[in-house]
């Protein structure tokens, strides 16, 4: 057949191929459900920008990192302990913790103490920490914090071989410590206290890997109701 159209010959092709009213449903069915993967997967990811990204932890460094939940709650307990513009909180290999306090309140000083140099990302932020050698810091990092919070790597590094004594009599100190058995628990507890007058909270931290451990919250401080509060001492 040919058509005219402002003296233009147009010819229309009468055996163009049309998809049968079953092939034309299917495909009607999968961009249908390719619409809504498309929504999904956008939904996920601005539900994910949420959370804070960190480089991959590196088990053989005792690395894990805290799900969003514990690291959103001691990130705001840290910042309710800055009291002015001119506290300073010390993160000790506690990295996750650091990524969420800028997030939560970017204004805040905080200084990320680590024997893993990949964080050497945050720039002057990051001062290299091993904690085998706890009193070799950097004179400028000496008696300059108001808020500790410290996350020992290993079990048997308990609170006298993590934190070094210029920061020891910090006001306020918050400590992670695994509690994988009763026994260890226990030591961890009695050499805490004794040397950081630190004591348990209720809440418990938790991690992004899943962790089966059990992980403990200390404090050098009476936190309230906040971190749910101290254990009452049986």
């Amino acid at each position: 057949m040919h058509l005219k159209n402002d003296d233009v010959e147009v010819e229309e092709d009468d055996d163009r191929p049309m998809l049968s009213s079953q092939a034309l449903a299917a495909l009607q069915e999968f961009l249908s459900e390719q619409n809504q993967t498309s929504e999904t997967a956008q939904n996920k990811t601005e539900s994910d920008s949420d959370e804070v990204a960190l480089v991959s932890e590196d088990w053989r460094l005792s690395q894990f990192w805290y799900d969003a939940v514990t690291a959103e709650t001691v990130a705001q307990e840290a910042v309710s302990l800055c009291s002015d513009s001119d506290s300073r909180v010390a993160c000790i290999a506690c990295p996750t913790l650091y990524a969420y306090l800028k997030k939560i309140r970017p204004e805040v000083s905080a200084k990320i103490l680590e024997y893993d140099m990949r964080f050497e990302q945050y720039g002057s932020d990051f001062a290299f920490y091993d904690y085998n050698q706890p009193q070799d810091l950097p004179l400028e990092l000496k008696h300059a914090f108001n808020v500790v919070v410290a996350d020992p790597p290993y079990l048997m590094h308990v609170a006298g071989n993590m934190i070094p004594s210029s920061m020891s009599s910090c006001e306020h100190i918050v400590w992670s410590s695994l509690e994988s058995h009763a026994y260890k628990c226990e030591v961890q507890k009695e050499r805490a206290a004794e040397l950081l007058g630190l004591r348990p909270c209720g809440f418990r931290p938790q991690h992004s890997s899943k962790l089966g451990n059990e992980f403990r919250l200390f404090t050098n401080y009476g936190p309230g109701t906040r971190l749910g509060g101290w254990e009452q001492e049986n």
